[in-house]
């Protein structure tokens, strides 16, 4: 599938830039083509360059928490709901514990924490997939709930806004959660209709309607807070949260006689190995992405369906915002430039601002996630993990603009 796709975005981009050549007399369409590749090379290595040190530090931690028992213990605790959703994976591996800490530092934002955590969950799945470059079903439902996991605090979308004048830069709080926890349960529906896992057993309806519980408990908490008061906690509460779980994790290590400072350094090392493996594979996917959007494939696809949506007599408001859902899957900065853009042509206030921040917070860089988390482990064969990723993202969009409607008219 990624190959198809990655084959798909050059051949686009170069029919497109012949149009704007042929077409639109635009001379300069080649170079600004052939100068995304080196922009994308260049961000390429900057972003590898910068997990070495984020990656080393948290895969330490992680093995500090490995050694004391911790990811086991927590992976038996939560062995009821993913043997239901990930039968393959044994009881009580440490895969589980991996996987519940990376979408908790997801839930809360937590970007530098989740992408190593999401490694080390990778890595742990990968242990144990017989088939090493083919991803498992487990390993697809894992990444999937990766791209889509709901997000409690969106805090760079409120910065974003407040940046560029939004009277109430976190109206959109409660909209982002809506759209991003329909993003995730289209992921994982999709995921479970293709891998036939039951989710009416009692076992998962439990947990499902315990984390339903808690996200309403939450919602309702900060729905009463003050703009500035909801920032203040938020970053507040998740930086206190990932401080207290690093103190935890050496606490218990110590309490359990490991040697922590040995066990850090065993972990860390494999943040440099890993950091550097992900260079082709991230190298080949922002390339791809580069070439499409400088092409102006992106846009001539917006304008299409502005024409169609204005012929179909439906309210074309939301076309404005779409550059930034398309981007997103894409580029993460892509989708933050197309979010920033539409605010300053449009108005943070407007209905295309705020449907852009919603989507900037409530999606996720599937292509980006597939690139880095598949590479890390070698996997070619990602069968059928970008078809229910792009679904859950197609959730998450439709969600979106029916919330912002539903919230801003």
């Amino acid at each position: 599938m990624l190959n198809r796709i990655w084959i798909s975005f050059f051949f686009i981009a170069f029919i497109a830039s012949l149009y704007q050549w042929v077409f639109l007399s635009n001379d300069q369409i080649f170079s600004q083509v052939v100068a995304s590749i080196f922009d994308m090379s260049k961000v390429t290595v900057d972003i590898s360059i910068g997990l070495i040190g984020i990656l080393s530090f948290w895969l330490g931690m992680m093995k500090i928490a490995e050694q004391a028992g911790i990811v086991t213990k927590l992976a038996t605790w939560l062995s009821p709901l993913f043997g239901r959703l990930m039968p393959e994976v044994p009881k009580g591996h440490p895969a589980i514990g991996s996987i519940t800490m990376n979408l908790s530092a997801n839930f809360l934002g937590l970007d530098n924490a989740a992408t190593p955590l999401g490694l080390k969950a990778m890595q742990d799945l990968q242990s144990i997939n017989p088939n090493k470059d083919t991803a498992t079903n487990a390993q697809i439902l894992f990444l999937v709930l990766n791209t889509s996991s709901v997000t409690l605090f969106p805090v760079t979308v409120f910065v974003y806004r407040a940046q560029q004048g939004a009277l109430n830069p976190t109206d959109v709080f409660i909209p982002i959660l809506l759209a991003t926890f329909a993003s995730t349960l289209v992921g994982l529906f999709s995921v479970a209709v293709i891998q036939k896992i039951n989710l009416l057993h009692k076992t998962v309806l439990l947990y499902l309607v315990g984390a339903l519980s808690i996200i309403a408990t939450i919602v309702v908490y900060f729905a009463q807070l003050s703009a500035q008061l909801l920032a203040q906690q938020s970053s507040l509460f998740g930086n206190l949260l990932i401080f207290s779980v690093l103190v935890s994790f050496i606490f218990v290590a110590m309490r359990k006689k490991v040697v922590v400072y040995d066990a850090f350094i065993e972990g860390a090392k494999q943040g440099f190995d890993v950091s550097i493996k992900i260079i082709p594979y991230l190298l080949a996917m922002l390339c791809a992405i580069g070439v499409f959007r400088a092409s102006g494939a992106l846009g001539f696809i917006v304008d299409n369906i502005r024409h169609l949506v204005a012929f179909l007599s439906f309210d074309t408001r939301f076309v404005d915002a779409l550059p930034t859902a398309f981007m997103k899957p894409l580029s993460a900065s892509g989708s933050r430039a197309m979010m920033v853009e539409t605010m300053n042509m449009h108005g943070a206030d407007s209905f295309s601002g705020r449907l852009a921040s919603i989507f900037q917070g409530s999606t996720e860089t599937t292509f980006y996630v597939l690139a880095v988390y598949f590479g890390s482990v070698g996997i070619k064969n990602t069968r059928h993990a970008v078809t229910c990723g792009l679904l859950a993202d197609l959730g998450g969009i439709c969600a979106a603009i029916g919330v912002c409607y539903w919230f801003f008219g």
